[in-house]
C-alpha cells in the first residue's frame, strides 16, 4: 500500500489564493482599485501600529526575530507609502517589550491605545502575552493580530470580534503529525508538552486525533526548570516517537532532557520548536540530528526558479533580512504578515478608522511571506493547513522533505 501523503492539497488552495488575493505586499502598496465607501481620516497621516513583543524573558527566542522581520517589513512599506483613501500614509510602529510577562503586555495594549492613539495593534508570541493584550483590544474596540499560539486567542468568537492570529491551527499540525507517523510506521507515541495554553492547546488536538497511540505525556515544569524527570516519565515506556510540544527554549532543554536519559528514538517538534535556540551549537545539532518538525514551508526559504508574486515577495524579505542581520534564519515570519494585513485592511477600507479596518480584515484572503491565510466573519485564524511542510534537522539544518 503506498504510504499516505504528508502535504494537504497544496498545489490546488495556494493557487487560488494566488491567483484571487494577489500578495499582501503588492495588495497593501498597489493602487486602490475598491469601490468601498466611506471618509478618509485627514488628521494623522500616518497608519500607527502598536506593538508589544517578547524582546526579553523566555519568550525572546521567538519574539526577537519577530521584531527583526517587522523592522524590515515596515521599512519595504513605507518607501512608497499605503494609499488609503486619496492619502498615501507611511506606517508609524511604535515597539514595546513586554519581558514575556502577561500584565506588562496588558500595561502596554492600554498604553499604545490610550496614550499612542494607535489603529491597531500586534504582538504576544507567547499565548499568555496575547490573551492579557486581547482583553484591552476587544475592550477597547482596536483591531489585534496575535502572533502566538492557542485555540482561545479567537474563540468564543462572540467575545474576539477584533482579534485575529497568524499561526497555524494545533489541529492542522496534528493532522500532518498524523499522516508522518502512520507513513513512518510509528505505532506509539509520547507527548512532552509545555504548561500553560500554548502546551494546553497541543496536547488537546494530539488526544483528539491520536489517543490510540499515546502511550505516556508528560508536562514540562517553568522555563529553567530542571526537565529530567519529566524526560524520564516518556523513557520509561519506550514510545517508538516523541512529540515534543513546547515553544523555544523549552523544547530544545525538552529535547536535551530525552536524550539525556538515553532516549533514541524519533523526535517530533511542533512549530514552536523550531527556533535558533534549538540548533544553537554543534552539542545541540548532534541532540537533534535527524528530528522531524511541522512548520510553515516558508522555513525552507525561496529559490530563483520561483516565479508567483508571493514568491518574489518572499526572496525580497529574505535577501532584505540578510543583508541586515548576516543569514536568513528560516523562522516564519507573522510579524511581516501581521503589519501587511493591517495595512491592506487600512487600504481597503479606504481609513484608518479601527472599526473599518476590523471589517476589512475580516474578510481578507492572502498569500504572505510566511503562509496564506483566509479570514471571514466565523473564522479569524489561523494560517491555512496546506502552508505547511515536514522538516528534518540533516547537518545542523532544517531541510524540507515533503
Amino acid at each position: 500500500m503506498a504510504k499516505p501523503a504528508i502535504g494537504r492539497t497544496q498545489l490546488t488552495r495556494r493557487g487560488v489564493l494566488v491567483a484571487t488575493a494577489g500578495t499582501l505586499l503588492t495588495a497593501a502598496c498597489g493602487s486602490d482599485e475598491t469601490n468601498s465607501p466611506g471618509p478618509t481620516t485627514r488628521g494623522s497621516e500616518e497608519l500607527i501600529i502598536g506593538a508589544s513583543l517578547e524582546l526579553t524573558g523566555p519568550g525572546a527566542a521567538h519574539g526577537v526575530l519577530q521584531e527583526r522581520a517587522l523592522r524590515i517589513t515596515v521599512d519595504t512599506l513605507n518607501e512608497e507609502g499605503v494609499p488609503v483613501g486619496n492619502l498615501r500614509r507611511k506606517i508609524k510602529m511604535i515597539y514595546r517589550d513586554n519581558g514575556s510577562r502577561p500584565e506588562t503586555a496588558e500595561q502596554q495594549a492600554t498604553e499604545l491605545i490610550q496614550k499612542e492613539g494607535v489603529h491597531a495593534m500586534l504582538g504576544g508570541v507567547l499565548a499568555e502575552t496575547s490573551l492579557a493584550m486581547l482583553t484591552v483590544a476587544q475592550t477597547e474596540q482596536v483591531p489585534f493580530i496575535s502572533l502566538g499560539s492557542a485555540d482561545n486567542i479567537v474563540t468564543p468568537l462572540t467575545a474576539r470580534t477584533y482579534i485575529y492570529k497568524l499561526q497555524p491551527n494545533a489541529k492542522d499540525v496534528v493532522e500532518m503529525m498524523s499522516d508522518l507517523l502512520l507513513a513512518r510506521k510509528h505505532n506509539t507515541v509520547g507527548v512532552i508538552y509545555s504548561g500553560g495554553e500554548y502546551g494546553k492547546t497541543g496536547v488537546g488536538a494530539l488526544r483528539s486525533k491520536l489517543r490510540s497511540i499515546i502511550k505516556v505525556e508528560s508536562e514540562l515544569p517553568n522555563t529553567g526548570s530542571n526537565f529530567s524527570s519529566a524526560a524520564e516519565k516518556i523513557v520509561e515506556k519506550n514510545p517508538e516517537a516523541v512529540i515534543i510540544w513546547a515553544q523555544a527554549p523549552d523544547s530544545g532543554a525538552a529535547l536535551a532532557a530525552l536524550r539525556g536519559a538515553s532516549y533514541g528514538g524519533q523526535i517530533i517538534f511542533d512549530p514552536g520548536g523550531v527556533a535558533d535556540d534549538t540548533l544553537a551549537d554543534k552539542d545541540k545539532q548532534a541532540q537533534a540530528s535527524g528530528a522531524l518538525a511541522v512548520h510553515p514551508a516558508s522555513l525552507a526559504g525561496t529559490s530563483l526558479t520561483d516565479t508567483t508574486m508571493a514568491d518574489l515577495d518572499r526572496r525580497d524579505f529574505i535577501y532584505r533580512y540578510i543583508q541586515k542581520h548576516g543569514a536568513f534564519r528560516g523562522f516564519a515570519p507573522y510579524s511581516s504578515d501581521a503589519v501587511r494585513l493591517l495595512a491592506n485592511a487600512a487600504r481597503l477600507g479606504r481609513s484608518v478608522d479601527r472599526g473599518r479596518i476590523r471589517v476589512y480584515l475580516e474578510n481578507l484572503t492572502a498569500e504572505g511571506i510566511a503562509g496564506s491565510y483566509e479570514f471571514t466573519p466565523i473564522a479569524h485564524g489561523g494560517m491555512a493547513a496546506d502552508s505547511l511542510a515536514v522538516f528534518e534537522v540533516t547537518s545542523g539544518a532544517w531541510i524540507r522533505i515533503s
